[in-house]
């Protein structure tokens, strides 16, 4: 049954289909090791285990009567505690929001739900999502799988670390400027950007509505598609037959390698050749007009963010991490047209990015420039918090500014993941290639 708690979550699906696991033993088995795990207090806020249990039981009846709903049907998973759950609390990270307890399920939840995962709880991020560091103080800060006294990456912290330390099959996070691949990444796993407004954000505690995406965290490309298909009560995207023979892949020499750390650097030179080597074209692409998206970057982020939470956070700021509230409130010295402004200059450049990399499958990068920064470190040297912060989102967020869809896979060096990004709403083309890409990396 250990053996359990390191499947994929299709694979633990088809073993639910073919008889040989029961979804109720599958599910004790994760909550089992949730309450045993020396770091569970730092990765779940709280479980839902009477709500695990019932699912479970639900999905056992259907498996014995030949009626599943999905693949997915009875596979346990985490969900960031951002999401709603009716009757639990949704805290979002934050003091803030203590003992906030919705009365209804967010819609993608539910919409899991309706295809059979088991919901097994709520995990640990950043402060109303505002970091890619997954360092909080407030509540708290989930490890690194690869290194304990390092951060896991953020927002979505405890999703990851809950997936890499084999206490869920899988876990949905949000990403707004890297939260899904910031982590995926640091964590050795697959991680999902979906293009923004794709996947239904009602009931899901905001930061930036206009950048905000929902997207799972995963042990393969495969599950990022079945859990893809789960948000959104739909069907997986058909990986059968993906190659990379033929394919062209940018890579983007524009930012993307400023600043980059010596073993992101060689863990992406590493995937390059063996793309290279599965049949994949690769050519260097420069977009001179990408700075000018990031110069907008503290307008939009922090002043739709500070926008949509003056009132709470103004309220009780000192309830706050002081380096979120820092970043919020930096929100407060841009006007309306700044901000009208900021998103006219992005459009600009999205369309000099469209120019620049048509008639490529994927664009490719380090997904972070930098390896797990110091939890401790991070606490005491304002200065390295704020660089290591920055860089931490530095190439994933290429991918918001831009509109994109993106896909993190791990390399096989710990905590060193590759970047395929790809047009908006062609999350099934990017599955499809990045199943070629894991496969390249096996």
């Amino acid at each position: 049954m250990r053996d359990w708690l390191t499947m994929t979550a299709g694979d633990l699906g088809r073993g639910i289909a073919a008889g040989q696991i029961d979804p109720v033993a599958l599910t004790e088995c994760y909550l089992d090791a949730i309450e045993g795990h020396e770091f569970s207090d730092r990765i779940y806020a709280r479980t839902t285990r009477d709500r695990a249990l019932a699912e479970a039981g639900a999905a056992r009846d259907r498996a014995q009567a030949g009626l599943r709903l999905s693949l997915l049907d009875g596979v346990p998973i985490s969900w960031k505690d951002l999401f709603d759950t009716a009757g639990t609390a949704t805290e979002a990270g934050s003091a803030l929001l203590k003992d906030r307890v919705p009365d209804r399920d967010a819609l993608v939840l539910r919409n899991a739900t309706a295809l059979g995962s088991v919901c097994l709880g709520k995990t640990h991020m950043s402060e109303l999502a505002f970091s890619g560091l997954g360092l909080n103080p407030v509540t708290a800060s989930p490890p690194c799988v690869n290194d304990a006294g390092a951060v896991s990456g953020g927002s979505s912290s405890g999703a990851a670390t809950s997936v890499a330390y084999g206490l869920a099959a899988a876990g949905i996070g949000s990403d707004t400027g890297g939260s899904v691949r910031a982590p995926a990444a640091w964590n050795d796993l697959v991680g999902l950007k979906t293009t923004s407004g794709r996947v239904s954000l009602e009931g899901v505690v905001p930061l930036c509505l206009k950048l905000d995406t929902v997207g799972p965290l995963t042990r393969s490309v495969e599950d990022a598609a079945l859990l893809l298909a789960a948000l959104e009560n739909g069907h997986a995207a058909d990986l059968r037959g993906a190659s990379l023979k033929g394919r062209r892949f940018a890579v983007l020499e524009t930012l993307a390698f400023d600043g980059l750390r010596d073993a992101p650097a060689a863990a992406f030179d590493h995937a390059v050749r063996r793309f290279r080597d599965a049949g994949a074209e690769i050519v260097p692409v420069k977009v001179p007009e990408l700075p000018d998206a990031f110069s907008a970057v503290e307008v939009l982020y922090c002043g739709e963010a500070y926008g949509l939470w003056r009132d709470v956070i103004e309220a009780n700021p000192e309830l706050m991490y002081a380096e979120i509230l820092e970043r919020f409130r930096a929100g407060a010295k841009h006007s309306a047209p700044d901000y009208v402004a900021g998103w006219a200059l992005v459009e600009a450049v999205r369309m000099a990015w469209d120019s620049a990399t048509a008639g490529f499958d994927a664009v490719i990068c380090p997904t972070s420039p930098i390896l797990p920064p110091s939890a401790d470190r991070l606490l005491s040297d304002h200065d390295y918090y704020v660089t290591e912060n920055l860089l931490a989102l530095r190439n994933t967020r290429i991918g918001n500014l831009m509109g994109l869809c993106a896909l993190t896979l791990p390399t096989g060096t710990p905590s060193c993941g590759v970047s395929l990004m790809g047009p908006p709403d062609s999350e099934e083309a990017l599955l499809r290639l990045g199943t070629a890409a894991e496969r390249a990396l096996a």
